[in-house]
């Protein structure tokens, strides 16, 4: 199903629906039935208890699409499957658990703590890991204080403890990181195109959230790298929407978006 992106209703009449009552424990093993045994059902529930808007803003509906882009997300990130996998190419989210190409610690352009107070400690590595391959140490240092925990000193506690690397995730997805919005405004309509915004051609939907996730790689330019990952994200985002029984914008690209340099 397709529509036309307009701003979503949000709902303010009282509390939003529990993530449980959104989705159910069979239909999470339906969607990412190869998941890693890091990632229940259970970890993802209590993770997202720590962020009480998420998923509960706006119609019923925008709740459930912003589900489904969250999933498509870190899916894209974790996946292991191919256009000629065992059961589709969409059936193969959340298996891997870190960066495959960095385990050996060799990724070290990701110690940096850049501009932030956030520094890498010694002998740590921050490469991808969880849902959403948090990297680098300032992500790092940023969550770890924002949910109490240390993950600079400790950052394999992403890749060990299936309610923190969710935790880590949704840090990520709910927490707006100026000039960026977060993708959970974009997603359930609080974040509105700044005139700016609309001359660099961003706009509301899941095609923001690529740019927010990756866009300086995936929206820049069209190489077949990178049109071939924000294909797989949309793949992922239209089977998720579609096995969850909702609409989809009719333009879940980023192509031509102004980026943000990351």
């Amino acid at each position: 199903m397709l529509l036309s992106w307009t701003s979503p209703a949000i709902d303010s009449s009282g509390p939003g629906e529990e993530l449980s009552s959104l989705l159910n424990k069979q239909q999470y093993e339906k969607l990412f039935p190869h998941h890693h045994a890091l990632y229940t059902y259970e970890a993802l529930v209590k993770a997202a208890a720590a962020f009480p808007t998420f998923a509960q803003e706006g119609t019923h509906e925008v709740r459930l699409r912003e589900l489904a882009a969250f999933f498509a997300h870190i899916a894209h990130e974790t996946t292991s499957g191919w256009s000629g996998a065992k059961g589709g190419p969409y059936a193969w989210g959340l298996v891997y658990t870190e960066e495959q190409a960095c385990r050996d610690g060799h990724c070290t352009q990701y110690n940096t703590g850049g501009a932030s107070p956030y520094k890498p400690a010694p002998g740590r590595s921050y490469y991808g890991r969880g849902p959403l391959q948090l990297t680098y140490a300032y992500n790092y240092g940023a969550a770890g204080k924002d949910l109490g925990l240390p993950l600079l000193a400790h950052p394999e506690m992403v890749s060990t403890d299936g309610v923190v690397a969710f935790k880590t995730a949704l840090w990520f997805w709910m927490k707006a990181q100026a000039p960026k919005p977060s993708c959970h405004e974009v997603m359930c309509g609080i974040w509105q195109p700044a005139p700016a915004d609309l001359t660099g051609r961003r706009r509301p939907g899941f095609g923001m959230t690529i740019n927010i996730i990756n866009g300086g790689v995936e929206c820049k330019d069209n190489t077949p790298a990178a049109r071939d990952a924000r294909e797989e994200r949309i793949g992922f985002y239209k089977h998720v929407a579609s096995a969850l029984g909702v609409p989809v914008e009719k333009d879940c690209d980023c192509a031509g978006m102004a980026t943000y340099g990351n």
